[in-house]
């Protein structure tokens, strides 16, 4: 019997899916669409992506009951 060797490659993506974004927060979509504050980003006509670190932030911000500094709520502070 021959040897077989599995050159495997794992890309782990920064930019998820509405989807992906909603199973990485670990919440249904429904509740993901109607709460999560993360804006995502146009990356070209049509495709709209959330970017993990701005989910992570927002996880973290919830930990620490903070509220989470949005573009909106910073200009909003001034």
């Amino acid at each position: 019997m021959g040897n077989a060797n599995l050159n495997i490659s794992i890309v782990d993506k920064r930019m998820l899916k509405q989807s992906e974004a909603a199973d990485y927060t670990g919440l249904p979509i429904k509740h993901f669409k109607t709460t999560c504050p993360v804006q995502p980003v146009e990356m070209r006509p049509g495709t709209t992506l959330w970017d993990k670190r701005d989910l992570d932030l927002w996880i973290d911000a919830m930990k620490e009951g903070a509220e989470v500094a949005t573009h909106d709520a910073i200009l909003g502070k001034l």
